[in-house]
Parts: structure tokens; sequence; C-alpha cells
């Protein structure tokens, strides 16, 4: 029998109303969960905050920062990882657990196919600093120390397979000396040592050195990003310092869970960047030795790859190891 107009009207009705919240129309209708891997006070937890604050201001909808400590960052990765992919649970994260992690260890997730980059939120540069009383004035000079000395100079960081670790590696690589590695549990710790000349160098976030270079108590020789950093704007790059093609950091990145409706990213993506914009955040961020980035999903995904081979490949010539 044929049905009367009315119910293909209202069949419609309901398919509409069904896929509405999926395509992202109404969203937010409820409170946001941004998760962080490491605790309060850190980058992550930072870079979290004031996107979360933006975000309650745009939309004028909860935002919540769910720290979730651990595992390197890999027990928060694992909880939006295997969310439900409806805009409602976030990540925010920085290179260990999607870009130098799967190089080290068995994950329970999958970065490529269990997560979706938004954008990535700020890229800040790494530090090589030393003892005030080192004789090397200069990256040429610390690699020719490091080669010439009879005993093998040797570098903190804040643990196995962070950025600081690696950017150390990159640089053994790169300019084919060899040095010692000796991991803290964070990078206090080892900047404490180095105060004491304990250690001869690190290479470290400049936020962790920054008060101690201004009060000349350790000595900056250069900073790994391709453009200098304006709170160390004396400071050459690796780059002009004699080292050509070097370049790490750490950086904080938004992601969704995998299969999250397109509109849904590009509405967070949208917004996001626009909260990143904003002169207040921009020079929150600055102030901490970063740079705002907000660039697009197609760019962070493009740029998390590019992360993941690179440091894929210093591991593997480093022959680095988990424990």
């Amino acid at each position: 029998m044929k049905q009367p107009m009315w119910c293909h009207f209202a069949g419609f009705a309901i398919l509409f109303a069904s896929i509405t919240p999926v395509m992202g129309l109404d969203y937010p209708v409820k409170p946001i969960r941004l998760v962080v891997g490491f605790p309060p006070g850190g980058g992550a937890d930072v870079a979290a905050r004031l996107v979360a604050e933006g975000l309650r201001e745009t939309w004028r909808q909860t935002v919540v920062v769910d720290n979730r400590a651990g595992a390197g960052g890999n027990l928060a990765t694992e909880i939006v990882a295997k969310s439900t992919a409806d805009g409602y649970t976030l990540l925010m994260t920085s290179p260990g657990p999607v870009a130098i992690n799967p190089s080290l260890m068995k994950l329970p997730y999958n970065p490529r196919k269990d997560l979706a980059p938004i954008t990535l939120v700020a890229f800040g540069p790494n530090v090589l600093v030393v003892h005030p009383s080192s004789p090397a004035t200069s990256l040429k000079e610390l690699i020719a120390l490091a080669r010439g000395s009879s005993n093998r100079l040797n570098f903190g960081s804040s643990g196995l397979g962070t950025t600081p670790h690696l950017s150390a590696e990159l640089l053994k690589i790169m300019a084919k000396i060899d040095m010692v590695h000796v991991p803290y549990k964070g990078a206090g710790p080892a900047a404490i040592d180095l105060v004491a000349g304990r250690l001869d160098l690190m290479i470290v976030s400049a936020p962790t050195v920054l008060n101690l270079v201004r009060a000349q108590r350790l000595k900056a020789l250069a900073v790994t990003s391709l453009a200098r950093l304006s709170v160390l704007s004396d400071v050459p790059t690796f780059n002009e310092a004699g080292l050509p093609g070097y370049e790490a950091g750490v950086w904080w990145g938004l992601l969704a869970p995998a299969g999250t409706p397109a509109a849904l990213i590009n509405k967070l993506h949208q917004a996001a960047a626009t909260v990143l914009q904003t002169a207040d955040t921009r020079s929150r961020i600055s102030a901490g030795g970063a740079e705002v980035v907000g660039n697009t999903p197609k760019a962070f995904r493009e740029f998390i790859q590019k992360e993941t081979t690179k440091w894929a490949a210093v591991i593997k010539a480093a022959g680095i190891k988990a424990d």
C-alpha cells in the first residue's frame, strides 16, 4: 500500500534530527573534556588551559581540562583514542605519545589510525646550554671540544626518548660527535646538576632554563628552531651557528578521536585558531618561550608524520631502546 505523504516527511524529519548532532550543527550542547597526559603546570597543560579558556568564551560552554598523567602521556592518549568520536572528548598532546613513542614501544593505540588532528597549537624550541665555566662559547667550539676531548662530554635530559634527549642525539648524528647521555626524571633535576657543574651540557626547553640564562648561571649557545627565539633574541639558531638543517623542539597539539565528522573537526579548528590569534593568547605563549601556530588539520597531520619519520630515524641510528 502506498504510504501517505506525511509519512515521508516524518521519516525525513527523524533522519535529519539523527544526523544533526553528528554533523555538528548544534555543537556544542554539553561540556567538552580536554584530556592532558601530563601534570598541571607543564607546557601541554598550559596550552590546554589557554585553549579551554578561549573555547569557553567563544561557545559559552563548559570546557574541562582533565589531567591524566601517566606512561609519558600514553594513558591520556589511549583514553581519547578509544572515546566516542563526537567532539566532546579531545586531547592536548606533546610529541611523545604521537610522534616518538610509536618508535620506542608497543602502544595500545595507533596515532595515525585512532586520532584526528585538529591544529598544532604552539611550537617551542629547545636551547643548548652549558655551564658558564665551559670553554665553549659557541656551537662550533662545543663541537670541536667534543671531538678533541679525551673524555667524552656528558649531557643531561628529562628522560629517555624525550625531545631534549632526542634533540641531543640529533646533534650527535649531524655533527658526528659522541657524548654520554645521563637521563633524569624531569628537566628540573638535570638543570640543577648542570648549574652545579656535574653535567657538561643540556638541550632543554626554553622555559626550563630561561631565568638561569638571564641570571648568567647557564650559558646559551644556540636554539633549535629555524628562527631566533624572541625571549633569547641574541642567541643564534643551530643553522646560524654552523649546523645547517638542524631543527627540533617541543610542540603541543589538539586532536580528537578518529572518526570525528569533518564538520566538527573544521568547527573545532576554526574556533581554536581564532583563540590562538588573540593578542592575549599569543603574548602568554610567547612569554613561555614558544610561538603560536594554529595550522589546518591537514597541515597538522603532515607535521605529525614528518616528526614521526624524523624521530624514528634518530631512534634507530642512536640505538635507543625503551626501558
